[in-house]
C-alpha cells in the first residue's frame, strides 16, 4: 500500500492494463474520424496522462486542446462544479471528443455538455478512460470507456487525493478497510511504548495505553475516574466493565483514526473477551496481538540503566524486576492461546536497533 496525506491506498489496476484500456479507446476513435482531423479537449488536471498517452495511440491527424474544470476537494465531490479554464474558439464546425479521466456522478458531464452546447461544434461525444456506472445519472450518453469500476476512489495515472498521487503510473484504490486494530505486548523494559509511538505515526493510529487512560480519568475527576478510584482506595481491582468503558469512550473521541494500539489491557482472557464484545459494537475486531520478545537477561540490564534516570524503585531491584517478568509470563500465556485460536498471535523480536525492531513490526502488520 502507499500513503498520500493522511490515506492509504492499495494497487487497483496495473500500467499494463490502463494502457491497453487507452489502446481500445484510440481505436474506437479511430474507426469512426479516421477520415477527419477531430479536436481531442481534454478535462484538466487528471486527464493529461490519458490525453497524452491516446494521442500516441491515436494515428491519424487530429488536434488537441484542454479545458479546466473542478468539482472535487479531497475524497468527495463538492456538487458545484467550476469552469476554471475555458473552451477556445476554434472549434466551431468541427468535431469534438471529450477526454475525462473518470466519469462519477456526471456532474462534470453536465458541465461539457452545456458548454459544447453552446459553441456551434459539428458533433461532440465524451471519452472517458474510467467510468463509475453505478453512480452515474444516466443523464447523457458516454460514447467511449476504457475500463468500467466500482464506485470507490482511486488515484494515480493523473488522479489526485488533495494533488498528491497524480505521478503515479498505475492506480490505487482507497483502503476502505484499512483499520488495524493491535493488541501490543511486551515484559517491561521491551520498548511497547517507544515502538508505539512509531507505528501509531506510520499507520495513523490511536495508542491507547491503559495506565494513562486510568491516570487521565482520575486526575480529572471524571464519572469513570472517580468510580475507578473508589475501588482503587479500597485495594479491590478495578471492574473490566470499567476499564472498558473508559477504553470505549477514548475510541470514541478518536473517529478519524485508522484503528487502535491497546497497551496494557487486555491482561486476562475475560477482558480479552470483553475487548472483542466492545468492539463488535463498532463493527470493529482486534485484527492482531503482537508480543515485543526479549531475553531476559538483556531487558534487565536495560531496566537497571532506565532506573538510574528514571529513578523508579521497581527499575532499580533485580529481584523486583524478574517478579514483573514472572507475573507477565503468567498473565500472557493464557492470553497467547486465547489469540492463537484466533489466528491472531505473533511474536516480533524485540532486541536491536529501535529501527530494526519497527521495521520487523510493520512487516506484520502490513500483511493484515
Amino acid at each position: 500500500m502507499i500513503k498520500l496525506h493522511d490515506k492509504y491506498f492499495r494497487p487497483y489496476l496495473t500500467e499494463q492494463e490502463i494502457l491497453a484500456a487507452v489502446k481500445k479507446i484510440a481505436g474506437q476513435i479511430a474507426e469512426d474520424y479516421k477520415n477527419e482531423t477531430p479536436v481531442f479537449i481534454g478535462v484538466l488536471n487528471g486527464s493529461f496522462m490519458f490525453v497524452a498517452d491516446l494521442l500516441k495511440e491515436y494515428q491519424h491527424n487530429c488536434e488537441v486542446s484542454f479545458v479546466r474544470l473542478s468539482s472535487y476537494s479531497g475524497l468527495s465531490s463538492t456538487g458545484i462544479v467550476e469552469t476554471l479554464i475555458d473552451v477556445s474558439d476554434t472549434i466551431e464546425g468541427r468535431s469534438v471528443i471529450i477526454l475525462e479521466d473518470v466519469i462519477d456522478t456526471g456532474r462534470t458531464v453536465k458541465q461539457l455538455v452545456h458548454m459544447f452546447s453552446n459553441s456551434n461544434v459539428k458533433e461532440f461525444k465524451i471519452a472517458t478512460l474510467f467510468y463509475k456506472p453505478s453512480v452515474y445519472s444516466g443523464e447523457y450518453n458516454i460514447d467511449y470507456v476504457g475500463i468500467e469500476i466500482p464506485n470507490k476512489f482511486i488515484v494515480g495515472y493523473g488522479l489526485d487525493y488533495n494533488e498528491l498521487g497524480r505521478n503515479l503510473r498505475e492506480v490505487y484504490q482507497l483502503n476502505q478497510n484499512n483499520m488495524i486494530n493491535l493488541v501490543l505486548f511486551g515484559k517491561p523494559g521491551a520498548g511497547k511504548g517507544t515502538q508505539a509511538n512509531f507505528l501509531k505515526e506510520q499507520y495513523n493510529l490511536k495508542h491507547i495505553s491503559t495506565g494513562d487512560v486510568f491516570r487521565y480519568n482520575i486526575k480529572n475527576g471524571t464519572e469513570l475516574g472517580t468510580l475507578a478510584k473508589s475501588f482503587i482506595d479500597k485495594g479491590e481491582l478495578v471492574p473490566d466493565e470499567v476499564t472498558i468503558n473508559m477504553l470505549k469512550e477514548e475510541v470514541e473521541k478518536n473517529p478519524d483514526a485508522s484503528g487502535f494500539i491497546f497497551d496494557g489491557f487486555p491482561r486476562t482472557t475475560a477482558q480479552a473477551e470483553a475487548l472483542d464484545n466492545f468492539l463488535s459494537t463498532k463493527d470493529m475486531k482486534i485484527d492482531a496481538t503482537i508480543a515485543l520478545d526479549a531475553n531476559d537477561e538483556v531487558l534487565i540490564q536495560r531496566l537497571l540503566e532506565r532506573g538510574k534516570v528514571s529513578g523508579r524503585s521497581d527499575d532499580q531491584d533485580e529481584s523486583k524486576i524478574r517478579n514483573r517478568f514472572e507475573e507477565y509470563n503468567l498473565k500472557t500465556a493464557p492470553l497467547q492461546a486465547y489469540y492463537n485460536k484466533q489466528g491472531k498471535f505473533h511474536t516480533v523480536n524485540g532486541i536491536g536497533e529501535i529501527k530494526e525492531i519497527t521495521t520487523r513490526l510493520s512487516k506484520v502488520i502490513d500483511t493484515l
